[in-house]
């Protein structure tokens, strides 16, 4: 089984990934010798190949990197490339769900729509690399629900048909936080866009 080396800290979502492909590649931790990598690329792509071309060059290994965005219309896209750092640079997922609902006050649930986007890429020691992207559509909740996940997940309502345009007929759904792992992978950014790496790994 090919073994690629993760380039995420977050225990969060190293077991979110080790699930996701679990069958396909053996995950191998991050090093701890590695130091912070500086996530500054414009696009969620540019970030997931900074990181996983850190991880490849200091271990001389397979890497494997993620980076997602949560796009709020009402926002006009943002947190965007900067949804983990939201709130400031030291804020936690609490602080930036708080941030994200404070900026929403007041915005009626039509205009709540949003996605999570994902992009997952394997970056090797010959200098190529595989990449693959995930989108879930959804809203933003008018406040938290659920005790499950992390991150946004606590606001965030996807929609199954992955239809944004009636987020009214959506308003009765989970949000990720309430909803079982399985059923958030079957749904979600992180797991489409892994699912599709996976099927892109197997065929090399």
């Amino acid at each position: 089984m090919k073994q690629l080396v993760c380039a995420s800290a977050n225990p969060d979502k190293v077991a979110e990934i080790q699930d996701l492909l679990r069958g396909v590649v053996e995950l191998l931790p991050r090093p701890d010798s590695v130091g912070d990598i500086v996530e500054d690329a414009a696009t969620l792509l540019g970030n997931a190949r900074l990181k996983a071309r850190a991880i490849c060059n200091a271990t001389g290994m397979p890497a494997v990197a993620d980076d997602t965005g949560l796009e709020v219309d009402a926002l006009g896209g943002a947190p965007g490339v900067h949804t983990a750092r939201f709130a400031g640079p030291d804020a936690n997922y609490a602080d930036n769900r708080r941030k994200l609902l404070d900026e929403l006050q007041g915005v009626a649930v039509e205009r709540r729509g949003a996605r999570f986007r994902t992009v997952a890429l394997v970056a090797y020691p010959d200098g190529s690399e595989v990449w693959a992207e995930g989108v879930c559509e959804g809203h933003i909740a008018e406040g938290e629900r659920g005790a499950r996940g992390f991150g946004y997940d606590a606001v965030f309502v996807p929609h199954p048909d992955a239809e944004p345009t009636d987020v009214n007929a959506h308003s009765g759904l989970p949000t990720f936080a309430e909803m079982s792992v399985e059923a958030k992978h079957a749904l979600g950014h992180r797991g489409a866009a892994f699912r599709a790496l996976a099927a892109l790994l197997r065929a090399e």
